[in-house]
């Protein structure tokens, strides 16, 4: 790997640190498709170019996700009851759409991606008051809803937040009970996620055949390192930035490079 790439890692994984402290969403929004131009632009054959990308990033976001679970603990904001509820759903949902990611196309995946992402797009933008429902949820619907929530995250790199925080705050769930609880529930994602990209791009006798470097199952482990390492550090200083910048403003410019990026990665797939 040249020395070029290693340093595009490092402020890739800077970048991302300072943004998931700064507006509260997880690296994969950023990651996917920038990963994906750079596995492109190393010669990955293009079937496996976005499975490479969703499991090198889902292993990124196991670092910082576990960074976010303890300042949240430590903030004393997390439900830990609910949490060890919604957590099982939530393993079982995101490792068995990984074997789903492996059956799908490439470009079936960076389609689901894109129209994903316009859904965060969208919240970005949306300044709406959430309508909540003040009955407490069973536990047969927190398991429906967490395995759905782990299986879309398994499909687009996401630690869950962008849907766990809206689902708990519409039912009645304080909002900073909310986002720290979500952090406790994108540890386990990024695990469970990675565990299925590791496994499924074993299986992919064609990923083997290509005895790409460096590359254990769907998993790129120089990126995996090279990225989450620094963004274990930057988080925190995009957290203090939230009293200094306008944060509102911010998610609106991100939910355009959002987009953007997602189409880019699209249209060269």
């Amino acid at each position: 790997m040249s020395v070029e790439l290693v340093f595009i890692f490092i402020l890739l994984g800077a970048f991302v640190g300072v943004m998931a402290g700064l507006l509260g969403i997880g690296g994969g929004g950023i990651l996917v498709p920038i990963l994906t131009s750079i596995f492109i632009y190393q010669g990955v054959p293009k079937d496996h170019v976005v499975h490479l990308a969703l499991g090198t990033s889902m292993a990124c976001i196991a670092v910082t996700s576990f960074a976010s679970m303890r300042a949240h603990h430590a903030n004393g904001v997390v439900i830990w009851a609910l949490a060890k509820v919604m957590a099982l759903g939530m393993i079982v949902g995101t490792f068995s759409a990984t074997f789903l990611a492996a059956y799908l196309s490439s470009k079936a995946l960076a389609v689901f991606f894109t129209i994903f992402m316009a859904y965060v797009s969208y919240q970005m933008f949306r300044n709406g008051v959430v309508r909540q429902v003040h009955v407490q949820p069973s536990n047969a619907e927190l398991r429906l809803v967490t395995f759905g929530i782990g299986a879309i995250s398994a499909l687009v790199s996401i630690g869950g937040g962008s849907l766990t925080v809206p689902y708990l705050t519409w039912r009645s769930t304080d909002i900073k009970r909310a986002i720290g609880t979500s952090a406790v529930l994108g540890f386990p994602i990024a695990i469970a996620g990675t565990l299925g990209y590791l496994i499924n791009g074993l299986l992919s006798e064609a990923l083997v055949e290509a005895k790409l470097a460096h590359t254990i199952g769907y998993v790129y482990w120089p990126a995996a390192l090279l990225v989450s390492i620094p963004s274990y550090f930057t988080a925190p200083t995009g957290a203090r930035l939230t009293q200094r910048l306008p944060v509102k403003t911010l998610k609106k410019l991100f939910g355009v490079l959002l987009m953007l990026l997602s189409l880019k990665m699209l249209f060269s797939i």
